[in-house]
């Protein structure tokens, strides 16, 4: 198993392919590329891909934030 951001999986692999491979859009591919969200791709030993995100916990929303 080993896990690779998704900016370099999607420089390795194109776009296209990295969509097919993680079960999205390339559209969503791209937004999450241009927007910089900080995205993982892990390969499986089974030869399967998933893709986690590292956030900050708590999320703090623009609602709560405001109040």
């Amino acid at each position: 198993m080993s896990r690779i951001p998704l900016s370099q999986f999607a420089e390795i692999n194109g776009q296209t392919k990295t969509a097919i491979l993680l079960g999205l859009t390339q559209g969503a591919l791209n937004k999450a590329l241009r927007v910089g969200r900080d995205v993982y791709v892990i390969s499986h030993e089974n030869g399967s891909y998933t893709a986690e995100e590292l956030r900050p916990f708590p999320v703090q929303s623009a609602k709560r934030s405001a109040a």
